[in-house]
């Protein structure tokens, strides 16, 4: 996986406590949440990581 570059759509909403979930629709379970959009789009990073990881064994 390194060295390589993929290119994946993040969705991102805010629920009614004002957490945001990203989600990746492109991949099945592929989702986390963070208090920001930027925490969101940091823990993506690495849930798109272990997804795809998890896949391969």
């Amino acid at each position: 996986m390194e060295g390589k570059s993929l290119n994946y759509t993040v969705l991102i909403e805010q629920d009614e406590d004002g957490i945001y979930i990203a989600k990746v629709p492109e991949i099945s379970g592929c989702y986390t949440q963070g208090k920001t959009v930027e925490q969101a789009m940091e823990r993506i990073e690495e849930a798109i990581r272990v997804c795809l990881e998890s896949r391969m064994m």
